[in-house]
């Protein structure tokens, strides 16, 4: 039990530790009685001489007074506590079965006595793919304010024919993270990922969500409303936002001089990649995406592919301003190991380098590294992936600080683990929180990061107020 159950069931009104005391004084009382029946039996009859011996030490007689009454009533108490706690398991076990809120049992009955509890953090996960749905299934089951917001660049499979027949922004990583938030991800998630496989037929390769997503954007007439509606069928824990509205297309330029066009296009090409773009250019960012990150107390990148998922997001107008406004910090979750075709031997100071690279300088406080080196000793050589290993390091050669902490996959050597994950993102920020409130404690408010010394100024020269400056949320 952790601290901060611990305070719920502490807390005054719950209605719980009144009774828990009424069986307590009730159990002393019958105590009581039984030791004035066994002192009446003890003085009334003569115990045999043959079991003297054996009722002296059962009463502990060879200790004295008080100890003999300490002891007794210390092992009572432990052993009350065990059986309350055991027998509550052994009560409420069948009961939590059946929730799939993933609330505790202290913050199932605080909201039912009190109201709803206030979030712990406003957390924003910025990317795509399979990685932020690995990250999505963790962050779901604590009590945070989640907002995921997605690129919608894919092009590939079901997505790609979608877009090219109704022009509409990609749906398949909006699919990928409603199913990751959904309150319970059993027939009607199932469904969403169900993909047709009849040969010949229309419909072989599309997802049922893809189809539902567009057939929904077509009823409602707009893409953010039908991922709205999508969101409220799959009862979603948190909110999916695109990072625009807009249909664009990733672009890239190779090493060898080449241009690619395609997400799809790009994670298959072998020379590096240097430089990713969106076509057309500039586009807006969805507006209560920003807003998001703007009250956010922990703004996440990735994890996930780093030139198709993560930095796509970073190339939306709007999305790199808001990141720079919020008070929140940022941290980047480095993939556990390379990607084919992307981030071949690449190392986390190389992962972190691009995003610095799209992000901006100063912008980005932290990179989340795995330390579990049995990611490496996994990985199969025919694999044609390596694992990104961590070398002792506190910082990048970007100044990043690197936060390490084993957040792998203990089954998926590729994949980190969403409970590890989450517990390592959490951790960070309530560390992150205690000395915020450690420096308003001490006296005047303190410049939270560590280049807002200055005043930000804007691509135009337009003077931006810093992070401290933002008023409070």
């Amino acid at each position: 039990m952790n601290r901060r159950t611990l305070r719920m069931w502490l807390r005054p009104g719950m209605k719980i530790k009144r009774w828990m005391a009424l069986v307590v004084l009730s159990t002393v009382l019958i105590s009581l009685a039984l030791a004035m029946a066994a002192a009446w039996v003890y003085d009334t009859y003569t115990v045999p001489s043959g079991l003297q011996d054996f009722v002296e030490g059962l009463t502990l007689q060879f200790i004295p007074h008080p100890w003999r009454g300490l002891i007794l009533l210390g092992g009572a108490l432990l052993l009350f506590c065990f059986a309350i706690w055991k027998l509550s398991h052994s009560l409420l076990s069948p009961l939590l079965k059946e929730i799939t809120s993933g609330r505790t049992v202290a913050e199932i009955f605080v909201g039912d006595r009190f109201g709803p509890i206030p979030a712990e953090f406003n957390v924003v996960t910025i990317g795509g793919g399979t990685g932020l749905g690995f990250l999505l299934r963790g962050l779901k089951q604590a009590n945070v304010n989640l907002t995921a917001i997605v690129t919608v660049a894919d092009d590939g499979g079901s997505t790609g024919r979608i877009r090219n027949a109704f022009d509409i922004p990609a749906p398949g990583d909006i699919r990928n993270c409603l199913v990751s938030l959904a309150e319970d991800e059993s027939t009607m998630s199932q469904l969403f990922h169900y993909r047709f496989d009849k040969d010949g037929s229309e419909l072989t390769g599309h997802s049922f969500g893809n189809l539902f997503i567009t057939a929904m954007t077509q009823v409602t007439g707009s893409f953010e409303q039908a991922v709205l509606e999508s969101a409220r069928v799959l009862k979603v824990r948190g909110r999916v936002l695109p990072s625009t509205l807009e249909n664009v297309t990733l672009c890239a330029d190779l090493a060898n001089g080449t241009t690619v066009r395609g997400e799809s296009a790009i994670a298959h090409e072998r020379p590096a990649i240097e430089n990713i773009f969106f076509d057309p250019s500039h586009p807006r960012a969805y507006d209560p995406a920003l807003a998001a990150i703007l009250n956010a107390d922990l703004i996440v990148l990735g994890p996930g592919s780093l030139y198709t998922s993560v930095l796509p997001n970073l190339l939306v107008d709007g999305i790199r301003e808001a990141i720079s406004w919020s008070q929140g910090d940022t941290v980047y979750v480095c993939n556990v190991a390379t990607q084919e075709g992307e981030t071949d031997h690449y190392g986390y100071d190389d992962h972190v380098r691009e995003v610095v690279k799209y992000l901006g300088d100063g912008e980005l406080d932290y990179v989340l590294v795995n330390n579990n080196p049995a990611a490496g000793s996994a990985i199969r050589p025919d694999w044609h992936v390596e694992a990104v290993v961590y070398d002792g390091a506190t910082k990048t050669s970007s100044g990043i600080d690197v936060v390490a902490r084993d957040v792998v996959n203990d089954q998926n050597p590729l994949r980190h683990d969403p409970v590890k994950l989450t517990a390592a993102l959490l951790g960070l920020a309530r560390d992150r929180g205690a000395m915020g409130q450690i420096l308003r404690e001490a006296g005047p408010p303190q410049l939270r990061h560590r280049d807002e010394a200055a005043i930000l100024v804007g691509a135009e020269g337009a003077r931006r107020p810093t992070r401290q400056s933002v008023p409070d949320r």
